[in-house]
């Protein structure tokens, strides 16, 4: 198997179901240990060893959705919601800028009050200020509001489709309107509206066959997307996958595990069928198997961190999993503690926007 993906980028990026398959149930310390190598190889010479810098800024906990995996939920009655104020986002704008980071994500739960005009003004704002890159992460919003958004300057679009098993992600992710677009038709629209396009899932969700996440990775290549999360999920006890994840689970032949050990088989996968993506060593893996997981991330595919910049004030409380590993890091602290274990692994921090190479 592995003397075939040694052959050239093109069979590298076509690997087949029945492959993926494979590597994802192999039991082979050794087999896995070619496909770890085999990634690191490919991004090695696709994207290089820069290491992209993203400042994560959750500017909002308040979500209307009913979504049975997120500790953010708008059923969460436990949870203290809050909003940052315009003046605390530019701020923390202003601190990603001074930590040498070249780009600003906004994330937040499916917010109302977050309206098209709202964040329209501040990415114009941002970009006025700092001249970073603007990553959005507002979840499903409109076609007029994703148009304005782009017109105002934001740059990238993070929309994950968290499963590509329609029947397991109409269980876990009630739709809000059940005459809306899907979200791959949304990704279809921000890649027409001329945003670089981010997608992508969970690996281990109770529900979750091999068989559906080998379709998610096949679906990853199909959709040639410029951003690529997967990360383990990690359960909330106030979400129903967290309280009753029974009602969920497969049997254990055919449930996906949600460990860091499968998390690296999905990263290496997704870096020989997407090649050229920008690929994020995510803060779940570090929340499941600490920084040297993230690290581990980095040997393995990945190519992007996104430390968190939200106010500490606010950084527990949005809370799509408990105990994020980001709690108490500071910027200057995140830059110059990753940039020792990133130059120790022999990569570099990465400069500028940190868009998509060009195959």
């Amino acid at each position: 198997m592995m003397a075939d993906l040694y052959r050239g980028l093109d069979r590298f990026s076509s690997l087949e179901r029945e492959a993926i398959l494979s590597w994802l149930r192999t039991t082979e310390p050794a087999e896995l240990e070619r496909l770890f190598i085999a990634a690191d190889t490919v991004r090695r010479r696709t994207v290089g060893d820069e290491v992209h810098l993203r400042g994560l800024v959750e500017i909002s906990n308040h979500c209307r959705r009913r979504c049975a995996y997120c500790g953010i939920r708008a059923p969460n009655r436990a949870l203290r919601r809050y909003r940052m104020t315009q003046d605390e986002i530019l701020a923390a704008a202003e601190e990603a800028r001074a930590a040498g980071f070249g780009t600003l994500v906004l994330q937040s739960g499916e917010d109302p009050q977050l309206t098209g005009p709202y964040v329209a003004g501040l990415v114009s704002e941002i970009k006025r200020r700092t001249g970073l890159a603007v990553t959005l992460s507002l979840g499903e919003r409109s076609r007029d509001d994703l148009a304005r958004w782009r017109e105002a300057g934001a740059d990238r679009y993070l929309l994950r489709f968290e499963t590509s098993d329609a029947a397991l992600y109409r269980r876990i992710h009630p739709a809000a309107d059940p005459e809306g677009p899907d979200r791959f038709a949304l990704l279809g629209t921000l890649r027409a509206l001329g945003y670089e396009v981010g997608s992508g899932v969970m690996i281990g969700i109770p529900g979750q066959s091999y068989q559906s996440l080998a379709d998610d990775i096949l679906a990853f290549r199909k959709l040639d997307l410029d951003m690529i999360g997967v990360g383990p999920y990690l359960p909330h006890p106030h979400t129903p996958l967290g309280y009753r994840p029974g009602h969920f689970l497969l049997p254990d032949s055919e449930q996906v595990p949600n460990d860091a050990d499968m998390t690296y088989r999905v990263l290496s996968l997704t870096r020989l069928v997407c090649p050229f993506a920008n690929i994020p060593s995510t803060t779940a893996l570090a929340t499941l198997a600490n920084e040297e997981g993230r690290d581990l991330g980095l040997l393995r595919g990945a190519n992007v961190v996104m430390p968190n910049l939200t106010p500490e004030r606010y950084r527990s409380l949005y809370e799509i999993y408990p105990n994020k590993a980001c709690l108490h890091e500071t910027a200057e602290f995140l830059r110059t503690t990753l940039e020792t274990r990133i130059n120790f692994l022999g990569r570099k921090i990465g400069t500028g926007p940190g868009s998509k190479k060009i195959k």
